[in-house]
């Protein structure tokens, strides 16, 4: 990896307290605004991100048209709009308040989880609001576990850690992966893990994922076999008629000690929330990116002169 200056690292963090401290010091509408407008902002400044959503959506979704598959995009900003604005508020918010934000559904699946005594490993992803779901399940119900990878800029990263421990969440990095995961779940508690990122030939396996093979990490089905933990899918999911989150917890998923075939499972049931959800999965992310040995072609559509940004 190229290292980064240190002058871009301290522009970029001072850009970034900007962002949070103009979301946070406005009335909550205008708050709103604004993170609609530094969306806006980054959709221009990053075109590639843009086109990498387009990509994914006409490999994912071909049944859809382009005009559906841009009005999905666009979703993606304003649900990283919201995201911005829950995440700069944080410290305002605690567990007298946090219903204002967001409700539970499926909280039995985690009480029955817990009594079990084995820990809980939540299966989340890149939809909804991810960093609202771990800090008020906290408020709401007990701190948790949140593994994390770090940002590239280690000044916003440190600014990020801070404000994720804030309802009293617990942070396990890549270094201390299996151990901190392995202790916490001994210890009966919940542990966060995000498993729709794409990862290398090396440390995954090749899933159906909307109907195109993508690579998907198998570390996580490993760690619930060799725990016993129960595995429950859950997300924070913005609801507009509500004009709130609810963070929705699904039924546990059965843990067959097959890897690859348990990994298979955990990623349909992502699937077939984001298809209900399809505005809010981050679909600038390059799901696809690694591909099967043996394809002589890349699935990703080539696109046309007007999508380009």
């Amino acid at each position: 990896m190229r290292s980064r200056s240190a002058v871009r690292d301290t522009l970029e963090y001072w850009m970034a307290l900007a962002v949070v401290g103009s979301l946070a010091c406005t009335p909550l509408s205008v708050s709103h605004w604004l993170a609609r407008r530094y969306a806006g902002l980054l959709d221009m400044a990053l075109p590639r991100l843009r086109r990498v959503a387009m990509r994914n959506l006409a490999m994912a979704l071909p049944e859809v048209d382009r005009r559906a598959h841009r009005q999905i995009a666009d979703g993606v900003f304003r649900s990283i709009a919201r995201l911005l604005v829950t995440f700069a508020r944080f410290p305002r918010i605690h567990r007298d308040n946090v219903g204002d934000w967001i409700r539970y559904e499926g909280f039995e699946h985690f009480e029955e989880a817990r009594r079990r005594g084995l820990g809980v490993l939540f299966a989340t992803a890149h939809l909804g609001n991810w960093e609202l779901s771990a800090f008020a399940h906290a408020c709401m119900a007990a701190p948790m576990y949140v593994v994390i990878r770090p940002l590239d800029n280690p000044k916003i990263d440190a600014l990020v850690e801070r404000r994720r421990m804030l309802s009293g969440n617990r942070l396990i990095g890549k270094r201390e992966y299996a151990r901190g995961i392995l202790k916490a779940l001994h210890e009966n508690e919940a542990v966060g893990i995000l498993v729709d990122q794409n990862v290398s030939l090396e440390e995954g396996t090749f899933v159906d994922f909307f109907g195109v093979p993508a690579c998907a990490g198998t570390g996580f089905a490993k760690l619930a076999a060799h725990s016993g933990a129960a595995v429950i899918p859950g997300f924070a999911l913005w609801i507009e008629s509500e004009r709130k989150y609810v963070l929705r917890f699904y039924p546990p998923i059965e843990i067959t000690g097959d890897a690859d075939t348990d990994t298979r499972t955990l990623q349909r049931q992502l699937e077939s929330v984001i298809r209900e959800y399809p505005d809010q999965w981050l679909w600038i992310h390059r799901r696809w990116k690694t591909r099967p040995p043996k394809e002589t072609q890349n699935p990703e559509p080539q696109m046309n002169t007007d999508e380009r940004g």
